[in-house]
């Protein structure tokens, strides 16, 4: 009977290209490097501004792009200041702590005209479901709709926006979640002098306490 062969030794070396070769193929994390792009940290908070739908506070946007707070405070506030000297047709809003840039009032008669005039296309299905969630449960958040709805809401709300139909009419909560409502515009589109006018589609609608439990279980 042959003797009993002492364990293999682990091959440190072999262990260490392993370590290595895992190391190499393991994708690197991307470094946002502002000083590459050509306005540097100002333009790059102006651009995340301009595409955020609902407000940020300079925390977030400090600890997104890796910058100090008091440094983005400080743009932030300089970037209002120029938009008002300069009388931008837009303007930087905050809202419970939260930026964002938005349209200025002095041009609501323009801005109006053009989605009076200018946006006649017929809204999609998609389109239409999420105006009747918000035409009947309005005020309502965005996360609300998207329960109801069970899918995400985020590009119909914009549509519904640009479009004239629906408006912000506040935020609730600490988390200051945006609210939606419909508009006079929508009213006329409908051919309706108010929402009492509506059909009774109501009952059909899941009631508050439903939606915030879909909410809880992940749902939308």
């Amino acid at each position: 009977m042959s003797a009993e062969q002492p364990p293999t030794e682990p091959d440190v070396d072999d262990a260490g290209e392993a370590t290595a070769e895992e190391q190499a193929a393991a994708p690197e994390e991307a470094v946002l490097n502002l000083d590459t792009m050509p306005g540097g940290a100002r333009s790059a908070i102006e651009a995340v501004l301009m595409v955020v739908d609902q407000p940020v506070t300079a925390a977030e946007l400090a600890t997104a792009l890796e910058l100090p707070e008091p440094e983005v405070t400080e743009i932030i506030e300089d970037l209002e200041r120029e938009y008002a000297e300069q009388q931008r047709g837009f303007t930087l809003r905050c809202i419970n702590e939260g930026w964002r840039v938005y349209s200025r009032p002095d041009y609501a008669p323009a801005v109006e005209k053009f989605l009076l005039d200018g946006q006649q296309a017929k809204l999609t299905q998609a389109s239409l479901e999420t105006l009747a969630v918000i035409a009947y449960r309005q005020p309502i958040s965005r996360s609300r709709i998207s329960a109801v709805r069970g899918v995400n809401v985020d590009g119909v709300v914009r549509t519904l926006l640009t479009r004239g139909l629906i408006v912000e009419v506040g935020s609730e909560g600490e988390q200051g979640a945006m609210l939606y409502g419909t508009t006079p515009y929508f009213l006329q589109r409908l051919g309706l002098s108010s929402l009492d006018e509506l059909p009774a589609l109501a009952p059909y609608l899941p009631d508050a306490d439903v939606v915030d439990e879909l909410i809880a279980q992940g749902h939308g």
